[in-house]
C-alpha cells in the first residue's frame, strides 16, 4: 500500500500555519450572522408588517441555494453590478457570504428559541412592573438561548467546514494549502486525510466547549 504516514505527521504543523484563516473566517462570519438572525428572528416573531415578506424571501433565497453559488455571486457578480466592489478582497467576500447564508439558518433557529418560552412568563414580568425589554432580557431572551445553544453549535460546526469553499476564490485557508502540498509532492491521500483530521480535531474541541457551555447554563434548571 503506497501510503506514507510520516510525510503526512510531518506535514500537519504547516498546515496549522493556515489554521488562524479558517478559525478567522469562521469566527469572524459567525459573529455578524448571529447579529442579522438575531434582527430576523425578531422581525418573524414580533410579525413586523412589510419588513416580514422581506425577511422571509432573504431566508428562503439563503437557505435555498448553495453557500458556493452564493459565494461566487458576491465575490464574481457583485463587482460587476457595483465597480467600487472591485477592491473587495476575496476574504471579505467570504465572510460577507458565509455570514448571510448562516443568518438565514440562525433567524430560523433564534425563532423557534423565543417561541419555545410561554408568552405568559413575559405577561407576567410586564404585569409587576417590569417593562417589555426588561422582560426579555432578563426572562425570554436567557431561556431562549439555552434552547437554541445546541442547533446554534451545529451550525458553527458546518460553517467551520464551509469555510474550505474559501478556497474557491483565492483564499489560502487549510484545504487550499492542503490542496497546494498535494498537488506539490503527488502525495494526495496524506495530505487530505491530513486536514481532514485538523478539521476532525476541531469539531471535537468545539463540542467539548459547547457541552461544558450547556452544562454551565443548565444549573438553575436542575433540580
Amino acid at each position: 500500500m503506497n501510503f506514507d504516514l510520516g510525510y503526512m505527521i510531518e506535514i500537519i504543523p504547516e498546515l496549522l500555519k493556515y489554521l488562524p484563516m479558517t478559525l478567522y473566517l469562521a469566527i469572524t462570519s459567525m459573529i455578524i450572522a448571529v447579529i442579522i438572525g438575531v434582527i430576523l428572528a425578531l422581525i418573524l416573531v414580533n410579525r413586523t408588517p412589510g419588513i416580514l415578506q422581506i425577511a422571509k424571501v432573504y431566508i428562503s433565497f439563503f437557505r435555498g441555494t448553495p453557500a458556493l453559488v452564493q459565494l461566487l455571486l458576491i465575490y464574481f457578480g457583485l463587482p460587476q453590478l457595483f465597480p467600487a466592489m472591485n477592491e473587495m478582497s476575496a476574504a471579505t467576500a467570504a465572510i460577507i457570504a458565509f455570514s448571510l447564508n448562516t443568518s438565514a439558518y440562525l433567524a430560523e433557529i433564534f425563532r423557534a428559541g423565543l417561541q419555545s418560552v410561554d408568552k405568559g412568563q413575559a405577561e407576567a414580568a410586564v404585569s409587576v412592573g417590569m417593562t417589555y425589554a426588561q422582560a426579555m432580557r432578563g426572562i425570554v431572551i436567557p431561556q431562549a438561548v439555552r434552547n437554541a445553544i445546541p442547533a446554534t453549535g451545529n451550525i458553527f460546526i458546518g460553517l467551520i467546514k464551509n469555510s474550505s469553499l474559501a478556497f474557491t476564490i483565492g483564499v489560502t485557508e487549510l484545504l487550499a494549502q492542503g490542496k497546494l502540498m498535494a498537488t506539490a509532492n503527488l502525495r494526495f491521500f496524506e495530505a487530505y486525510l491530513a486536514v481532514g483530521l485538523i478539521y476532525w480535531a476541531l469539531t471535537i474541541l468545539y463540542n467539548w466547549l459547547q457541552q461544558w457551555y450547556e452544562y454551565r447554563i443548565g444549573k438553575p434548571y436542575r433540580v
